[in-house]
C-alpha cells in the first residue's frame, strides 16, 4: 500500500450552496439596518458621556489643587477661632483675641526666618492651652540655622509684647499692660533650654548639654505648678531629648557636621539668647499688675 501524505484540502467543496445577495464589505458602512444604526448611536452616546465625565473629573482636580493654599489658610484660621473660644472661657473675648494675636506674631517670626533660610513653612496652627505650631521640612542645614529659626520667634514675639506695653503707657491701659505681661511671659517660657522649645534650638548651636538642665527645670515646674499642659510639654521634651542625644551619640559624620558651629557664631547666638532673657524679664517686671488684694492680676 502506498504511503499517503495528509493535507488540508484547498479545492472547493463538492456541494455549492445557492447564491445569496451580495452584502456590503463594511457592516457599518452605507445605509444600515435600523438595529445597527441604533447600536452605533448608543455607543457614541456612551463614549461622549465618558469623555465628559473624565473632563469634569480633571477640572475638579485642578480646582482642588488651586484651592489647596486657601484651604490651608482656612484651616489655620479655624484653629485660631477655636483657641479664641477656648481662652475666652477663662479670660474673656477681648483678652483671648489679643493673646492669640501674640501667639501668631511669635510663630510668624519662625515662618519668616524659615523662608529666609529657603525653607517653606506652613501657616501657624493653634492648639488651645498648648499654644501654636508650624510645620516645615527641617530647620535648616545645621545647628546654627536651627538656632536662628528658633530665636526668630521670641525676637518678633518680644517686639509684639513691646508694642502692647507702648500702647499701655500711652493710653494708661491696664488691659494692654496685662496683655504685654502675658506676651513677655510666653516668650520667656519658650526660651527654656530644652527641645522642642525655642531655647532648646538655640542650645543646639551653643551647648547641647544644656538640654538636660532645661529638662530638669521642666520636671521641677511639674512639681511646683502641677498641670496637664506642663506635663504634656515635659513628655514631648523628654522624648525629643532622648531622640536627639541618641543621634548625637551615634558619632556619624552628618551629626558632627550638623552641630559644628564657629566660635563667633556661638557667641552671637549666646548674646541674642541672654539679651532676650534680660529684656523679657524686665518687661514682665514693668507690666506686673497687682489687684487690690495683693494678688497677681494679669488678665481682664
Amino acid at each position: 500500500m502506498e504511503n499517503q501524505e495528509l493535507s488540508y484540502p484547498t479545492a472547493a467543496p463538492a456541494y455549492v450552496p445557492p447564491a445569496v445577495p451580495e452584502q456590503p464589505e463594511d457592516p457599518f458602512g452605507g445605509e444600515q439596518p435600523g438595529v445597527v444604526a441604533r447600536t452605533r448611536k448608543r455607543i457614541g452616546s456612551v463614549l461622549a458621556a465618558i469623555v465628559a465625565l473624565v473632563a469634569k473629573f480633571f477640572a475638579a482636580i485642578k480646582g482642588v489643587i488651586l484651592l489647596l493654599p486657601k484651604l490651608k489658610l482656612i484651616t489655620a484660621a479655624g484653629t485660631a477661632l477655636v483657641s479664641i473660644a477656648a481662652y475666652s472661657l477663662f479670660f474673656g473675648w477681648t483678652f483671648a483675641i489679643g493673646f492669640v494675636i501674640l501667639l501668631f506674631v511669635h510663630e510668624m517670626g519662625h515662618v519668616l526666618q524659615l523662608r529666609k533660610e529657603g525653607i517653606e513653612a506652613s501657616h501657624p496652627k493653634f492648639i488651645p492651652f498648648l499654644g501654636a505650631f508650624i510645620t516645615s521640612r527641617g530647620f535648616g542645614g545645621n545647628a546654627l540655622a536651627e538656632a536662628r529659626v528658633g530665636l526668630a520667634g521670641p525676637v518678633l514675639g518680644t517686639i509684639g509684647a513691646g508694642v502692647c506695653l507702648l500702647i499701655a503707657v500711652l493710653t494708661n491701659s491696664d488691659f494692654f499692660r496685662a496683655l504685654a505681661y502675658i506676651g513677655f511671659f510666653l516668650n520667656l517660657f519658650n526660651l527654656l533650654p530644652i527641645v522642642p522649645l525655642d531655647g532648646g534650638r538655640a542650645m543646639a548651636a551653643m551647648a547641647p548639654w544644656m538640654w538636660f538642665i532645661g529638662f530638669g527645670v521642666l520636671v521641677a515646674l511639674d512639681f511646683l505648678y502641677p498641670n496637664v499642659v506642663l506635663l504634656i510639654i515635659t513628655l514631648f521634651a523628654g522624648l525629643e531629648l532622648y531622640r536627639r542625644w541618641e543621634a548625637r551619640k551615634s558619632g556619624s559624620v552628618d551629626q558632627a557636621a550638623y552641630y559644628r558651629v564657629a566660635p563667633r557664631h556661638r557667641l552671637l547666638v549666646g548674646i541674642v539668647y541672654i539679651g532676650l532673657i534680660v529684656l523679657l524679664a524686665l518687661g514682665m517686671s514693668e507690666t506686673h499688675i497687682l489687684s487690690s488684694g495683693g494678688h497677681s492680676f494679669t488678665h481682664l
